[in-house]
């Protein structure tokens, strides 16, 4: 009696946490663990728990009930039950990993000037460009100093 109480216990545990996994949208996990959570119940419901040290006298008394009780075919279907949820889990997961995201993220996307591969040439980046000639040493080494005034205002604006 003890043991199908704890048994049931366990099950109604493992079914709140498969919910609360389901809610987050974890729907492969959540079948998972509602398949996990119905093993307790089906093996007390099967009577499979409980035998004991009491084997040869207990296995003639469950043989009988495997015949006669509902019960212990209820617990055979109960068990069948969590390994085919077992089964659509797995196969729902692999499937889920499987395919490829909608929008590929911008880390994963080639820069403007890369080529795309198989093409011929060499990549924009490794080209050499011409030296712009309308432009003195003066500016380019005012380019620099323009960029951390713009820093420096930035932060005395933030008082750092």
């Amino acid at each position: 009696m003890l043991t199908t109480t704890v048994c049931a216990a366990l099950s109604a545990a493992g079914l709140a946490v498969a919910f609360l996994t389901a809610w987050r949208r974890r729907f492969a996990a959540a079948t998972r663990l509602a398949a996990v959570a119905l093993v307790p119940v089906g093996l007390a419901m099967s009577g499979l728990v409980g035998l004991g040290g009491k084997i040869g006298r207990a296995f003639g008394s469950w043989a009988a009930d495997l015949v006669l009780k509902p019960t212990v075919w209820a617990g055979f279907a109960v068990l069948a039950c969590a390994v085919v949820l077992w089964i659509i889990g797995r196969a729902a997961a692999g499937r889920a990993a499987s395919k490829p995201a909608d929008r590929p993220s911008r880390a994963t996307e080639p820069a403007a000037g890369t080529p795309a591969l198989g093409s011929s040439g060499p990549p924009a980046t490794q080209r050499k460009a011409k030296p712009e000639k309308s432009r003195s040493r003066k500016s380019e080494a005012a380019a620099p100093g323009e960029d951390f005034s713009d820093i420096e205002a930035i932060l005395k604006k933030h008082g750092i």
